[in-house]
């Protein structure tokens, strides 16, 4: 109330019949109905004046809704906060310098209950431009603009391929590389691998039943035997006396093959000539020997048989 009345003053002399009131800085809230009382020689008139503030309107907020693609629509809005009523908005397209073209393009639709809503739609190149919304009363008018710019879809296909062009190029160089890379360790694989490589398809070695050294073993146990023969035979005479050894008789005929036998390729078997007999030797007893003579000894080589793989 203290800040209302300082604004509040008489305008005249009361005293003498003026009261009119001053109001200073008018405010939107100093609207409404102001009545003044009067009295003069015993009677009261009343008189009632009503207060009408008008503001102008604050500097409206533009935005736009949709997105900014050929063929598509968008909406812009424009809206001040405070000033008088009725606010009336106009919407109009400018060039750069600001000059007002005076009209929108043939699609706009503005809406009548809402005059600060225009709807552009299927947008063009013609479309494309600064907008301007203008917001004005019986006191005065404020403005704001806002840019509309065009996105042709063509465009944004051209780049999305174009995109997607290099997206698969370097991918498939990328695979090329990989199986040039996997194909060179498969071959050094292969060819480390392939001396070591058992195929199952294979035939198993055949095995052969040898007698190594056969010959050298013949000989070595005919020598062997007819040592131990000799030595038995040595041991017998001894003990029973000397024997007459029968004369060797050996038939031949001129050509070497003893006879009834036919001519047959001469064989590389050795022949061994016989050996002379040692003369007979006496035992000699012991007291240990005397019970009964010793019984001969045999000794049998051993034979070995091995596998031999073939």
């Amino acid at each position: 109330m203290g800040s209302e009345a300082s604004r509040l003053s008489f305008a005249g002399d009361y005293l003498s019949g003026d009261a009119s009131l001053l109001i200073s800085d008018l405010l939107l809230t100093d609207s409404g109905e102001y009545s003044c009382k009067v009295k003069s020689g015993g009677k009261i008139q009343w008189n009632r004046v009503n207060l009408i503030v008008l503001v102008k309107p604050s500097k409206p907020r533009c935005w736009m809704d949709g997105k900014l693609l050929e063929g598509s629509d968008v909406k812009l809005s424009c809206k001040s906060s405070d000033g008088s009523d009725p606010i009336h908005y106009k919407w109009e397209r400018v060039l750069d310098k600001g000059k007002s073209l005076g009209k929108l393009p043939n699609l706009a639709l503005i809406d009548l209950k809402n005059p600060e809503i225009v709807t552009l739609r299927n947008l063009t190149m013609d479309s494309a431009g600064v907008y301007r919304c203008t917001a004005s009363n019986d006191v005065g008018e404020e403005n704001c603009t806002i840019e509309v710019t065009m996105q042709y879809v063509r465009e944004v296909g051209m780049v999305a391929g174009v995109v997607v062009g290099i997206s698969l190029a370097v991918l498939i160089v990328v695979l090329i590389i990989w199986l040039v890379f996997r194909k060179k360790e498969k071959k050094k694989y292969e060819e480390e691998e392939t001396p070591n490589e058992i195929r199952e398809d294979a035939e198993a070695p055949k095995a052969k039943l040898v007698k190594p050294n056969s010959l050298s073993s013949s000989r070595s146990g005919s020598s062997r035997s007819g040592a131990s023969s000799t030595q038995s035979m040595v041991h017998n005479s001894a003990q029973r006396g000397p024997r007459p050894r029968p004369p060797a008789v050996a038939a031949l005929k001129e050509n070497g093959q003893p006879p009834g036998f036919p001519q047959s390729p001469p064989s590389y078997t050795s022949v061994v000539p016989p050996k002379t007999p040692e003369p007979p030797t006496t035992p000699k007893f012991n007291s240990r020997n005397m019970s009964g003579p010793t019984p001969p000894t045999l000794m049998v080589p051993a034979q070995t048989k091995a596998f031999q793989t073939v």
